[in-house]
This record gives C-alpha cells, structure tokens and sequence, in this order.
C-alpha cells in the first residue's frame, strides 16, 4: 500500500472566522486582592490602635476612601497601599499578599501521632516551634462568668493552648473556637484576644511564642 495520499482537490483560501467564532474576550484579574487588603487594614489598623481617621490623616487619604478600603471596595492604587503600608509601619505585602490561616485547631485524637513499640507511649505533634523562636509556657485555670481580654501582644507573638480539663472558648475577635480536653488552637499573639471558661474547672496549657 502506497504511502502516498490520495490527491484532493485545491481547497479555496480560508473565510475570515465569523464574529460568533472569535475567542470570548475575558475579563482581566482585579488589580489587587481588595478582601486581603479590607482584612489586612482592619488588622494592621486595630494592631496600631489607629481610627479611621487618624491613620487616613497618617496616609495622605480621604478617610472616605479608607473607609472603602476597609469594606474591601474600591480599586486602590498601589501608591494608595504603599502609602498606608507606611502609615502602619507594616510592610506592602503584609497588606496584599494572601493571609495566611491565623486560627488553627486540632481536635482530641488528631494530628501526626508516633507510637513507641517499647511502651504505650504516644506522641502527637501540635505544633513545631520556628527557628530562633521563645517560647513561654503557663498553667492556666479559668471559672466561668467572666472574660479575660487581651491586648495585643508585641508583634511575631504566636499563642498556642492545649485544654485539659473543662470547656474553653478562646481566639482573637471573631474567631474564637470552643475547645475540649485534649484539643489543641494556635492562634495569633499580636492581636486583640480573648480566653472565656465555658464549664467549672477549666484548665488548659498556654504556650506564648515570640520570634
């Protein structure tokens, strides 16, 4: 059999695409990730204790836009981020970059757990401490009806707690978690944070971290 195909006729000069057949146009990216920048200002501006006022003062801004800003509305200019970067005293990719889980829990018979074959010991690793980091640890005992509040921490601290016995709900503003016996949360130092008891005799491990 001939490797050769078959002759076909000359085929005439290809049409233009109709206009149904062009690629659909698709839109271009946000210039800037406007809910990390609203979550990150909120962050940074209650870290440094500023109103909206004065860190607009502080930025060179209408408080109206940063106002905006912070209801992740808008379309900043990087010259607008820059500049209230600076005014927190944080730098620019602490405002734009993707914000890395600041709450973590593991619950109770969870997490990486090692056995030994000597003995019934187990270990489960909560938490692996940063090079260079200091690292503080309390025994803590809390009773129901009151709220121990806490203000930020120097910046870098990293709070971490294992509950052993009772009920505790503990975290920053707004993302406080519930957490039993056994279960383990990190969670960020350096902002506003709160510890509740939830059950009597409440007692847990704090761990206060600082790089």
């Amino acid at each position: 059999m001939s490797d050769v195909p078959p002759s076909s006729p000359p085929s005439s000069p290809p049409s233009s695409p109709s206009p149904s057949s062009s690629p659909t146009p698709t839109s271009p990216p946000s210039r800037l990730p406007l809910d990390w920048i609203a979550a990150s200002l909120r962050r940074e501006r209650t870290r440094a204790g500023l109103s909206l006022s004065e860190l607009a003062k502080r930025a060179g801004i209408a408080k109206s836009t940063l106002s905006q800003l912070e209801a992740a509305g808008g379309n900043p200019s990087m010259e607008t981020v820059w500049a209230l970067a600076v005014a927190l005293g944080v730098p620019f990719s602490a405002l734009v970059e993707q914000p890395a889980p600041t709450v973590r829990v593991i619950r109770a018979g969870e997490g990486p757990t090692v056995h030994s074959e000597q003995s019934s010991y187990t270990a489960t690793l909560l938490s692996a401490s940063p090079p260079g980091a200091r690292r503080d640890i309390y025994h803590v005992r809390l009773e129901p009806g009151t709220v121990r509040d806490s203000e930020p921490h120097i910046p870098g601290t990293t709070e971490h707690i294992v509950v052993g016995a009772g009920r505790v709900k503990a975290g920053p503003w707004g993302e406080q978690a519930e957490l039993a016996p056994g279960d383990y949360m990190s969670y960020r130092g350096d902002v506003p944070h709160t510890y509740e008891a939830l059950t009597p005799g409440t007692i847990f491990t704090l761990v206060m971290q600082h790089i």
